[in-house]
């Protein structure tokens, strides 16, 4: 899991730079986002890194650096990880990590999505409080009442709301019923159509930006749906600054991946206590300095290994994106496919998603019917894989 603003503290990188090469690599992606990354992560006090322009590129820069350290060699990731995902500006981490863009594509990116989302919140004063307990539905109506935007649903008795500084001292005025209302320490109402300039902006350089399709299952925050293909991937971090993140649907999807460890990159914390409250029964580690390697990598042995995510396995599990109705596009059992080929679609009342299929092979078994419901995260077909 891959955090959002937010959850940056002064000084949190520190530790990470004595590792050898990191303080380097830190240094380089701070020449590609055009500021000093190092000093703002070891440095700088906390109004500084709160601002949105230095935040976001610092949360990506150092999650992608720490990953380095998560694996003997970079490239395991993508064999041993059963999925990724991140919450909001952490998304664009999980794109990186996940090969759909590249680190210096990623910081390009975060740098002007930060500024862009900065220069919005400018426009009047906004921000984010967020709501903790309280019923799910009368919590939703209380925010919308004030005229605010439930931008986060973040499962776990915790939903975050955004809109202008005026709304927010209404809501904290009057809360819901058992809800305790907490400001959080961001610029602006993101997530919101507070940020539609920063989508316009961000499209736009979306379109000149080359991907890669997921060399790991990637759960979006939109959704909970587990996208493959690297331009979706790019559309759905686009459309996210002005839409709300369904972090609840992304933890739902995880445990119909059967998800057994997690582990938040850093600056982790935040999303960890949500999985606690809401993955019962899953090991979850925040690494939050170089002292949780140890535990990190046992944990990447004994769940890529429980979990059946095997360097050459028997048969691939591949998985619907989305919740809806599958149609077959492929139905012969002992059908070989190609890496990448449309196998099924999934419809929803507005979209129809691509079941992908991430690896050739065989089809061995069809888990389900032409025509049945399915949900995101469910294993639809068992792939036996290519030889050689």
């Amino acid at each position: 899991m891959c955090p959002g603003q937010g959850s940056q503290t002064p000084g949190f990188l520190t530790p990470w730079l004595d590792i050898p090469g990191l303080r380097e690599r830190m240094g380089w992606l701070s020449a590609v986002a055009g500021m000093d990354l190092v000093r703002h992560g070891t440095e700088s006090d906390e109004e500084t890194i709160k601002d949105t322009a230095i935040a976001q590129p610092l949360i990506v820069a150092s999650g992608l650096v720490s990953l380095l350290a998560l694996f003997e060699h970079p490239a395991d990731g993508f064999r041993l990880v059963g999925a990724g995902a991140g919450h909001s500006v952490g998304e664009i981490t999980a794109a990186a990590a996940g090969g759909v863009i590249s680190a210096e594509q990623a910081m390009v990116f975060v740098r002007e999505r930060g500024r862009a989302m900065a220069e919005a919140s400018a426009v009047q004063p906004t921000g984010m409080s967020a709501v903790m307990g309280g019923d799910p539905d009368e919590v939703i109506a209380t925010i919308e009442r004030h005229g605010l935007t439930p931008a986060n649903i973040n499962g776990a008795g915790q939903v975050v709301a955004a809109g202008t500084m005026d709304q927010l001292a209404a809501l904290a005025a009057e809360p819901p019923a058992k809800a305790r209302v907490i400001p959080l320490k961001v610029a602006g109402a993101f997530h919101t159509e507070h940020m539609a300039p920063a989508v316009d902006l961000l499209d736009r350089y979306a379109k000149a930006m080359s991907t890669h399709d997921a060399r790991v299952p990637l759960v979006s925050n939109r959704d909970g749906a587990v996208v493959h293909s690297g331009r979706e991937v790019l559309r759905r971090l686009v459309s996210q600054v002005s839409n709300p993140v369904r972090w609840d649907l992304t933890m739902q999807t995880f445990t119909e991946l059967g998800v057994t460890g997690i582990i938040e990159v850093p600056p982790a914390g935040a999303l960890t206590g949500l999985a606690k409250r809401a993955l019962k029964g899953v090991e979850i580690l925040a690494l939050k300095s170089p002292d949780d390697l140890e535990q990190a990598h046992r944990m990447v042995k004994e769940h890529a290994v429980s979990g059946g995510v095997a360097q050459d396995p028997t048969w691939r599990l591949v998985i619907s994106p989305a919740k809806g109705m599958v149609s077959f596009t492929a139905t012969e059992v002992g059908a070989q496919v190609e890496t990448g080929s449309v196998i099924a679609t999934v419809g929803t009342l507005r979209d129809s998603y691509d079941v992908v299929a991430p690896h050739g092979g065989r089809i061995v078994e069809w888990l389900v019917e032409d025509g049945d419901p399915v949900s995101p995260g469910q294993p639809i077909v068992r792939l036996h894989p290519q030889e050689g």
